[in-house]
């Protein structure tokens, strides 16, 4: 199955991402028919070719005629639940907005349910975030990485005064990935739309070695002189020997507690995996004098190992954080997603040594499915399995 590569080497928003998406090959009529699909009939879709730096880019731009009011996070989600996009759509496009309310309400000192996307940028966002998320779905992508992101420099003019390149709020949904500042002179070439995009999407740098199948560029509005101010968008395959995996090295951080309770421990586990790193493990230990403690290893790409240390430092009571480079050998892998009693559930599909498969549905998609149908977790698990097992022929 095939996996995304963004290369933000020009920043990114939500109508660059679009941009690029058509230009891999999702369909134009589709976006076109998106703002009806998500009850905005009177906004218009714009999909036209320019050049960026002599690169010729898919250029997407919505007509919005003015709207009556802004919309709250609670708003957006009911626009978004009525869409008909498949379940994992609509969840990752709540977590993106989620992320954008959490931000602005930490750097505004309010509440996520009071702050207020306001008019246009409301209506811009949604056909953005929801688009591309959907779009990714549509194109078959199971995983989606991220080169360094471009910042950009400089200040820039907003509602609430001039504020540094990136605002407040978008380094704040950045945190934990890896960014540069730059290129000179470009302004801000990031917006919290892309930015949140890349928060729920991505899982980290692209891996050591791929296969490319198609890219594409997406403009952005800015028109450089002597370089191209666009996204650009990698469809790829992992290029590994079937059933071997690959290995690659990863960051490796360790620290020991024993005077933390455990609820606030598993809250730092949970805040770590949500950063996106690759995995967080929490081993009971004997520490010094026989006091029982716990060992946290958080397993991430390196350029996220400094966050993390940061991150430990900060919110647990460790006086000390170990850092070690290590090498991990990962199974091929894909998400793929069957329909159980009119709900979709995700399922990860693992290739082993021998050429055999093995399948796990997600547990949350299980939990959901099983709440919403008053069915047992159990029999949805099961279901879910035989479910891929059936469909597993198409998969390899």
């Amino acid at each position: 199955m095939p996996i995304a590569i963004l290369d933000p080497f020009s920043g990114i928003s939500g109508d660059m991402t679009l941009g690029a998406l058509v230009d891999v090959g999702l369909d134009r009529a589709w976006l076109e028919q998106l703002p009806a699909t998500l009850g905005m009939p009177d906004v218009t879709v714009q999909i036209k070719d320019v050049r960026r730096g002599e690169i010729t880019c898919k250029k997407v731009d919505f007509g919005i005629p003015p709207q009556p009011h802004g919309r709250h996070i609670g708003e957006i989600r009911r626009i978004v639940a009525k869409s008909g996009a498949p379940d994992i759509v609509r969840a990752r496009a709540d977590e993106a907005f989620t992320a954008i309310a959490n931000c602005e309400a930490a750097i505004h000192g309010t509440l996520p349910e009071k702050v207020h996307l306001h008019e246009v940028g409301a209506v811009d966002a949604i056909l953005d975030v929801v688009g591309s998320i959907w779009g990714f779905h549509i194109l078959g992508v199971t995983e989606v990485y991220c080169g360094a992101v471009a910042l950009g420099d400089g200040t820039v003019h907003a509602a609430h005064g001039e504020l540094p390149v990136p605002a407040p709020a978008t380094l704040k949904l950045l945190e934990g990935i890896a960014v540069r500042p730059g290129p000179p002179g470009s302004g801000e070439l990031v917006t919290p739309t892309g930015a949140a995009l890349v928060r729920v999407l991505t899982r980290g740098v692209a891996p050591p070695a791929y296969v490319p199948m198609r890219s594409g560029f997406g403009a952005g509005t800015k028109d450089f002189v002597g370089r191209p101010n666009a996204l650009r968008i990698v469809i790829a395959e992992l290029a590994d020997v079937v059933g071997q995996g690959n290995v690659r090295t990863l960051a490796m951080l360790t620290a020991d507690i024993d005077d933390m309770t455990p609820e606030y421990i598993a809250s730092a586990a949970d805040s770590l995996r949500e950063m996106g790193v690759l995995d967080v493990v929490l081993v009971p230990v004997t520490m010094k004098k026989g006091r029982l403690g716990t060992r946290v290893e958080v397993l991430c790409e390196p350029a996220q190992a400094a966050p993390v240390e940061e991150f430990l430092l900060a919110s647990t009571t460790s006086i000390g954080v170990r850092r070690t480079i290590v090498e991990r050998r990962a199974l091929p892998r894909a998400r793929h997603v069957v329909s159980l009693l009119g709900h979709e559930v995700a399922v990860k599909f693992v290739t082993r040594p021998d050429g055999s498969h093995s399948v796990k549905p997600e547990h949350d998609d299980v939990a959901r499915v099983a709440k919403a149908t008053s069915t047992p977790w159990q029999a949805i698990f099961r279901a879910a399995v035989e479910a891929a097992e059936r469909a597993s022929a198409d998969w390899v």
